[in-house]
């Protein structure tokens, strides 16, 4: 752990410290990252900004659709090379607020309506000056147009849909305590100190707790998209890769522990599972083998190879995204389309499915004329496989942030939907600990130096 970060966790455990022995304080300004020269700038206020407009997803959306309001949100990276200086700085913020009184808890049985005064409602404007969404000449009165856009951006900030209504999921963002906050925030901080990225003129990044890609050029976000993302038993891991090559029609080799476990259950239920997915089993040497002759019992390490043909029945969809990785993970289309309406998409096995993929095998691409988005259109209609290679390889990191900071000072949370946080803080914690006592040990001394 570095020195850096050291001081972070420890401003933080104090904060804490120092927070739960003071009384709970309301009103104040809100958390706004502080300047190298320590002074607050107005635009860290959220309550500064315009209310984001809902970006709900309807039975009509379209992928396009889905893309365009993603990106309509912000055109600020999640992760760019100043990531880790504002995460640190938001830390310093929040623990500062902290030894404040943070913000109150709203009760869980409150009732908000638009247009109609409520008991709670002076509580709940309380709550959102202190985290900056609402400014602070707004701290009285009922529930308003004001205070339903100071929701909306609290929401925008946690990755709720911005709808202004206080729904059961925002009213539990609200009362997440500061201090758990401010471990989001040591973790993420944490994460990136450990990151060694080649940032390009170009890149992407998928934050996994976010379940968004991003593509980047020139440090602005032009392509936002949905992706699904690995399920909680099956998470998707954190890399860096470089991508290099883009995959129209593409086959589906089957990963051995799905084969084991999901086909082999399948193929004892139903032999004619394979022939109805469109899949084969191949040996070593890429030679069919009988499925009748497979021990599909699922007791054994598979010694075979089970691929599904292209096709609009094919797992990956139209297109696949190379990026070699030692966890043998990629970015790819998918034939269950209507998954990426949903606000919950980690639902996967690791791999990431993107939303509106062809646009950004499209952007990947733009360097090679030959393949525009009309012509991979054309190309995946001829049903062919084809293998396309990057003329200059774009660099993608998938990142696990559950805080960070982007350029225009606005404080992003979301779920720890792997529970990653505490894990990682723990193990930390422990490894200072080591290196502390080994610091005044004779015999290991030499370690911390």
């Amino acid at each position: 752990m570095s020195r850096r970060h050291a001081m972070i966790v420890a401003i933080g455990l104090f904060a804490s410290a120092s927070a739960l022995a003071q009384s709970e304080t309301t009103g104040q300004a809100g958390p706004k990252p502080a300047t190298a020269a320590g002074t607050v700038p107005a635009a860290a206020n959220p309550a500064h900004a315009a209310a984001p407009k809902a970006a709900t997803s309807s039975p009509t959306s379209t992928a396009e659709s889905r893309s365009a309001a993603a990106l309509a949100m912000t055109h600020e990276p999640t992760f760019d090379e100043g990531s880790a200086q504002r995460i640190k700085d938001a830390a310093l913020s929040y623990s500062d607020l902290a030894v404040r009184g943070g913000w109150p808890t709203i009760p869980a049985d409150a009732k908000f309506a638009l247009g109609v005064q409520g008991a709670n409602d002076d509580l709940l404007r309380k709550r959102l000056i202190v985290s900056g969404d609402l400014a602070a000449d707004k701290a009285s009165g009922a529930f308003d147009q004001d205070l339903a856009d100071a929701v909306k951006r609290f929401q925008a900030r946690h990755g709720l849909a911005p709808t202004g209504m206080m729904t059961p999921r925002t009213l539990a963002a609200m009362n997440v305590p500061v201090q758990k906050r401010i471990r989001q925030l040591e973790a993420s901080l944490e994460r990136l100190e450990n990151m060694n990225f080649g940032f390009g003129q170009r890149y992407v990044v998928v934050n996994i707790p976010a379940a968004f890609a991003e593509a980047v050029e020139n440090d602005v976000v032009v392509r936002r998209y949905r992706v699904i993302v690995g399920k909680t038993e099956k998470p998707s891991p954190t890399l860096t890769a470089q991508i290099t090559g883009v995959v129209l029609n593409p086959t589906w080799t089957v990963p051995s522990s799905i084969a084991k476990t999901e086909i082999s259950a399948h193929m004892r239920k139903d032999p004619t599972y394979l022939s109805r997915m469109h899949m084969e089993v191949l040996d070593a040497h890429d030679n069919p083998v009988d499925p009748h002759a497979v021990d599909w019992s699922g007791m054994h390490t598979p010694n075979f190879t089970v691929r599904q043909q292209n096709g609009t029945f094919n797992a990956l969809g139209a297109v696949k995204i190379d990026m070699p990785n030692s966890y043998s993970v990629y970015m790819h289309d998918t034939n269950q389309r209507n998954l990426f309406s949903d606000d919950y998409r980690f639902d996967s096995h690791a791999c990431s499915r993107v939303d509106n993929v062809r646009d950004l095998a499209a952007w990947l691409l733009k360097d090679q004329p030959k393949w525009s988005r009309a012509a991979i259109d054309a190309e995946i209609a001829t049903g062919q496989h084809l293998e396309v290679a990057m003329a200059k390889k774009v660099p993608v990191a998938w990142i696990y942030l559950t805080a960070w900071m982007t350029k225009d000072q606005t404080v992003q949370f979301r779920n720890d939907v792997y529970n990653q946080d505490e894990q990682l803080l723990e193990a930390t914690a422990e490894e200072a600990a080591f290196f502390g006592n080994a610091a005044n040990h004779p015999l290991t001394a030499h370690m911390t130096r």
